[in-house]
């Protein structure tokens, strides 16, 4: 550890690439701290019983606080390291998590939740980051994606917390989960004490030995003079020194020309993947259920865990296959099918329901027809499996590769702040929804999701496969919006291609300073 890092662990592409994934897990965990309750009698009592607006605002607390998280991100990553921006997201979400368990009244579950989303903002927007430049290409968007695995996770266990503590008679029974979901956060501050910095970082906070150092152990066992090596951290130095020349790191950056179509394309996507109602299904999916005629409380605790087990199950086929099947054809594929599912959905609520009285709450109910219910809920167990094995995996690892180092930890946190931007307003909105639209809440959100294929196609190229650096070439192809013009092969170079470029280089070089002497 003299290091400041194990080289043992930074030796493993895969544990060093995926264990600050725990970071995206807190988003799962909020997720069913919210879900699990929203059924459960003592937390209504506690809580002065919310109605829709107001368990919509509980519930939208939380992304309001990621979406300043994710703003301030690009600083602080850019002042500190991405390493020590992860630890920081750790030991603020403990601080959350306290005053959420602890909270007697709406006002202080708010504040504590606030707080935790400025946990959750700050890792979502910079774990993908430290991933992408700290492994790989060719596993990159494996490892990067695992950042939704690990969201699903999240989202699993503490749904079986809540469901084993609903059993608990009194405020123990949200209470107790409340306050388990710290340790993770405890498990990933103390844990990444022993992981390196980004070398990409570092060279650009002029470090460039300790980059050498971290970059032997990530890719040449140790040896700072594998060619492997030796090139990546040229490659770096050279882009890193470009990238200087362009301005300095501000905002504004953002609005330059060649910048600003990939701001767009990260923050649509994350927009999109918002607006895709998945989120949503989520959150309120005991809601979703009670209208398509599931009612009992036990029986919809259970069905809602067999949705949050096809959404960790359906992930893993994404993350083994997404540098296989690319970007694109998995962004478009997931938004056609999830629109499809989604209608069907709508389509058979506005059919088969009616205006009905639920636990005193008016809501849009199916009520005798068994079979309908049944195929509501089959409906939205494949539209998580289709978010699931493409939207999800993808929307958190394209935003994370297409920026230009100067301005990444930025893009990436506009990118970021984007998802919850959209998060809040759907978050607060869809409850109210439900209760005054009820059905026709399901067509908006399918409707998204195909003006998302549409967007995606015309204007998303593929990046699968290839180098932060080479993922420059993509974007000098132009095709702004001919996205398909862009071949997957464009901008891929092989060990021998870059070594022939570096000696054609230095051959020029040295020709030019003979003719000058």
């Amino acid at each position: 550890m003299g290091k400041g890092y194990s080289a043992a662990i930074a030796s493993n592409p895969y544990i060093v690439g995926s264990f600050a994934c725990i970071g995206g897990g807190l988003f799962g965990l909020d997720i069913s701290s919210m879900s699990g309750v929203l059924s459960n009698d003592a937390y209504k009592n506690t809580f002065g019983n919310p109605g829709p607006n107001a368990q919509g605002a509980i519930v939208a607390s939380m992304p309001a606080g990621s979406f300043v998280g994710a703003l301030l991100v690009s600083k602080i990553a850019d002042l500190f390291g991405r390493k020590w921006t992860i630890i920081l997201s750790g030991w603020i979400w403990v601080i959350g998590s306290i005053l959420q368990c602890a909270a007697v009244n709406r006002g202080m579950l708010v504040v504590g939740r606030i707080i935790s989303g400025l946990s959750v903002g700050i890792a979502s927007a910079i774990v993908p980051l430290y991933q992408s430049e700290i492994t790989e290409p060719r596993i990159r968007g494996r490892l990067v994606s695992m950042q939704q695995w690990s969201i699903t996770w999240g989202i699993l266990l503490q749904y079986f917390v809540e469901f084993g503590c609903s059993y608990i008679d009194g405020d123990a029974s949200f209470r107790i989960p409340w306050g388990l979901q710290m340790i993770p956060a405890i498990i990933l501050s103390v844990g990444m004490l022993f992981f390196p910095e980004s070398p990409r970082w570092l060279v650009d906070h002029d470090r460039d030995a300790e980059a050498l150092e971290i970059l032997a152990d990530l890719h040449g066992k140790g040896d700072p003079n594998n060619e492997l090596v030796q090139l990546e951290i040229n490659e770096i130095k050279e882009q890193v020194q470009f990238e200087r020349t362009e301005g300095a790191k501000s905002y504004l950056d953002l609005l330059k020309p060649g910048i600003f179509r990939r701001v767009t394309l990260g923050a649509s996507l994350q927009m999109w993947s918002q607006l895709s109602g998945m989120n949503i299904m989520m959150y309120y999916i005991i809601y979703v259920f009670q209208g398509a005629g599931l009612t009992g409380r036990r029986g919809n605790l259970i069905a809602d865990s067999v949705q949050y087990v096809l959404n960790v199950l359906f992930t893993v086929p994404a993350i083994i296959y997404i540098d296989k099947w690319g970007r694109r054809p998995m962004l478009l594929a997931g938004t056609l099918l999830m629109g499809f599912w989604l209608m069907l959905v709508g389509g058979l609520q506005g059919r088969f329901g009616e205006w009905g009285t639920v636990d005193g709450s008016r809501v849009w109910v199916i009520s005798g027809h068994d079979g309908i219910t049944k195929a509501i809920i089959v409906f939205s167990y494949l539209f998580v499996c289709s978010f699931a094995i493409t939207m999800g995996p993808v929307s958190w690892t394209y935003p994370a590769e297409i920026f230009p180092m100067r301005v990444r930890a930025k893009a990436v946190a506009v990118s970021t702040a984007a998802n919850w931007a959209f998060n809040f307003a759907l978050a607060w909105a869809v409850p109210p929804g439900l209760s005054n639209i009820a059905w026709k809440t399901y067509f908006i959100f399918g409707a998204f999701n195909f003006a998302a294929f549409i967007h995606i196609f015309f204007m998303f190229p593929e990046t699968a496969g290839r180098t932060l650096e080479e993922i420059e070439e993509v974007f000098a192809q132009g095709h702004t919006f001919t996205a398909w013009n862009i071949k997957r092969d464009v901008g891929k170079k092989t060990l021998q291609d870059v070594v022939r470029d570096k000696h054609e280089v230095h051959e020029v070089d040295s020709h030019e300073e003979k003719v000058a002497a």
